[in-house]
């Protein structure tokens, strides 16, 4: 701790401003010697009357003053009769309030600890507590004591709060033991520590790089980390070698561990495409579920609605409207049959397609439900359609565990009440997310599937829309037709022509497409902040927080995400001495800035205009920040109609948002989008991502920098390959 330069304070907690029960992240009141101190920093188990010692540095808070900042602590029981009564009085052991604290330690003074741990059948003199009940806190006051040890212990490795805890739920009291025989234990899904961490505690135990926990642990790591990169699964020959080259151990010891993690159902394999693919054992049984599943409902359809086509005539006559072909056959289909998939480009006809059916459909006494991934695509598709559309997770009634994994409420023993589900944006799920929904769908139940196949695929594993439609196994109907109106767009029709692998035009300058040539990196942000300021308000009346959105390939770099929203923050938002601020992570977030909900949370609080109430923020919502309130950084933040209130701890999931990634922007129309062209990444710069990017426009779309970039992504559409076996499990025979 030296090396560091932390210093160290001593002390006795006297309050607790703020905790997280999830991460440990603590606000404390110390009272160190007479003279109160505030302290912030992560800790698992901090109960009023507590004595620690902790070590990091003073810093100064712009908003709430002077705070003793700690990376590491250590925790001792209290020892004295007073702070004894302060740790029992503030319901640290369950079944002792402020009353019995006084009795106990009025009984006992300074040994009242040791009693309650180690002589219980001494609790029972004391007024109200029977027998059963000193057993209970004798029970209890020995865990608090054995999670303390083992979290004494994990301190040493730098063992963040948040796994601390993790690794208590999972061990218990067998935590050091555990990691004593296997640190790479630790890797375990429940506990997530990283490889890497886990890698250099067996190290510091003195266990080699051939140890065959770490070869065990490193392959695993290996199929985890590329589930993040959208595979459900690796080829075998694949895996074998990465893991190799990783973990630097010969391919022979390499090919028998994982025997070994097949043999014991750590890993699964299954062959495809005359290949063999390693699974994790839950997104196997995803995909599998899923291929299933989708059997089962074609094999078992709904009843045909009788009557169809004529339904559809009187509709177009009613609204003096007529059909192109491939919308009729998108909506007789979805009469039809049980599954169907409607995917097209901007302008041909999606929207109006969809109506259609959920006019019929309700017309016949369907009961229909609309959903969609995120709160600003279910939004959209309420304000395309007029009816009430949810998030995918709410329509699922959705509850987080303590590893905040989600758990949905609706499922094959409760199933969504319903006749017909349309999901839209279907290229964002999934296939855990698929699995869900197909659990909670009834049998003879109706499902369409709205999507564009071109458009990125979703951030979690898997490729659902893709494979969906490759299998050849569910009705798909692809509206290509753009019509006459949307012919008038330059968004649409360049929309079209990239993703054809054609170079948009750009040389036009009196439509809503434009292209301005820059070629220096601060030249193009220098144009953006200009258009995001000045030029667009000016030209057509936009608000530069609500109207335009800047988009980025990617997060870092001069003209990435980070940057450019530290420079929009600096002219659009200043820092003033009237605006409150808060520090996050990556920014200063100030009173007036524009913010976007990174994680859903289903708990945060809100409140709409007409004074309804409720919870529920979605990751990709955007909003702004209305209050920030001195010395607690507790912030309001207005999302469209209603107010959602946060405590500092929650904001670490709150980032700037006048500019964000083309993913996160994905479910999401703005008026105006300003878009970079600059050279980065090639796995960044694609055609399918700037297709993505185009369509989020609705009026106006602005792209800045060189034509060679441009032509760069235009060209690349190399997308990036997945490895998943959906297709492959649809494809076989069976049900």
């Amino acid at each position: 701790m030296s090396e560091k330069q932390l210093l160290e304070l001593d002390g006795t907690v006297e309050n607790i401003v703020f905790r997280n029960d999830k991460n440990g992240y603590s606000v404390l009141t110390l009272l160190c010697d007479g003279i109160a101190a505030t302290a912030v920093g992560n800790m698992t188990d901090v109960n009023i009357g507590d004595e620690l010692k902790l070590y990091g540095n003073w810093k100064v808070n712009p908003n709430y003053g002077e705070q003793f900042s700690f990376e590491y602590y250590e925790h001792e029981m209290p020892s004295s009769a007073e702070s004894i009564f302060k740790y029992l009085a503030s319901g640290a052991i369950k079944g002792i309030g402020i009353v019995m604290a006084k009795r106990i330690v009025n009984a006992f003074g300074d040994d009242t600890l040791e009693v309650m741990k180690n002589q219980p059948e001494k609790l029972e003199k004391i007024r109200g507590i029977s027998h059963d009940k000193a057993v209970m806190i004798s029970a209890e006051v020995s865990k608090i004591f054995g999670m303390r040890e083992v979290m004494l212990y994990l301190e040493k490795y730098h063992i963040t709060a948040l796994e601390s805890v993790r690794i208590w739920k999972v061990y218990g009291e067998q935590s050091t033991a555990v990691i004593e025989e296997n640190p790479y234990a630790l890797c375990a899904e429940e506990i997530a520590v990283p490889f890497t961490k886990a890698d250099m505690i067996a190290e510091s135990m003195g266990r080699t790089s051939s140890d065959p926990c770490r070869i065990r642990a490193g392959i695993v790591y290996l199929i985890s980390y590329n589930s993040g990169n959208g595979h459900t699964c690796l080829p075998l020959d694949k895996l074998t070698d990465a893991a190799s080259k990783f973990l630097k151990i010969e391919q022979e010891t390499i090919e028998c561990t994982i025997s070994e993690l097949l043999s014991d159902a750590t890993l699964v394999c299954d062959s495809f495409e005359d290949r063999n693919f390693v699974f994790l054992p839950s997104l196997y049984k995803s995909e599998y579920y899923c291929a299933e599943r989708i059997k089962t409902l074609l094999q078992i359809p709904p009843e045909r609605i009788p009557g169809g086509e004529l339904a559809l005539e009187l509709i177009e006559k009613e609204n003096n409207i007529e059909y192109a072909m491939m919308q009729k056959n998108a909506i007789l289909e979805a009469l039809s049959g049980g599954l169907l998939i409607l995917t097209g480009g901007p302008g041909t006809g999606k929207t109006t397609t969809l109506n259609a059916i959920i006019k019929l459909y309700k017309q016949f006494g369907l009961k229909v439900m609309l959903a969609a991934p995120t709160g600003r695509a279910a939004q959209r598709m309420s304000e395309l359609t007029g009816e009430n559309a949810k998030t995918i997770h709410r329509l699922l009634e959705v509850e987080w565990d303590t590893g905040d994994r989600p758990r949905f409420s609706r499922n094959e023993r409760n199933l969504l009440e319903c006749d017909a589900l349309i999901v839209d944006e279907m290229s964002m799920v999934d296939v855990s997310l698929l699995e869900s929904l197909l659990r909670a769908l009834p049998v003879g139940g109706r499902l369409i599937m709205v999507g564009d196949c071109d458009q990125l695929p979703s951030v979690g594993p898997g490729n659902v829309l893709g494979d969906l439609i490759e299998s050849g196994k569910i009705p798909v109907v692809q509206l290509t037709e753009i019509f006459r109106q949307s012919l008038q767009s330059l968004i649409i029709t360049n929309a079209h022509k990239i993703v054809h692998g054609e170079m948009p035009e750009i040389r036009r300058t009196d439509n809503d497409f434009f292209f301005i040539a820059e070629n220096g990196r601060e030249e193009i942000s220098e144009k953006i902040v200009q258009l995001c300021t000045k030029r667009l308000p000016a030209a057509y009346g936009y608000d530069a927080m609500k109207d335009i959105q800047v988009l980025c390939p990617g997060r870092k770099g001069c003209l990435g995400v980070t940057d450019l929203n530290q420079k929009l923050q600096i002219v659009l938002n200043p820092p003033s001495k009237n605006k409150a601020e808060v520090k996050t992570p990556v920014y200063t977030l100030r009173v007036g800035d524009k913010v976007m909900q990174t994680k859903n949370n289903y708990d945060l609080s809100w409140i709409k205009d007409d004074g309804s109430e409720g919870a529920g923020v979605y990751n990709g919502d955007i909003g702004i920040i209305v209050d920030i309130e001195n010395g607690t950084g507790n912030a309001k933040i207005r999302f469209d109609d209603k107010i959602v209130f946060y405590s500092p701890e929650q904001l670490v999931n709150i980032e700037l948002a006048y500019a964000a990634t083309v993913h996160k922007s994905q479910g999401s129309e703005f008026k105006a989008v300003v878009m970079p062209m600059y050279y980065g990444a090639p796995q960044l710069y694609y055609r399918n991502l700037l297709y993505t990017a185009v369509t989020r426009a609705k009026e106006k779309l602005i792209l800045v920098g060189n034509v060679s970039t441009l032509r760069t992504m235009v060209d690349n559409n190399k997308k990036t390959k997945r490895y998943s076996a959906l297709r492959a499990f649809l494809e076989r025979s069976g049900k």
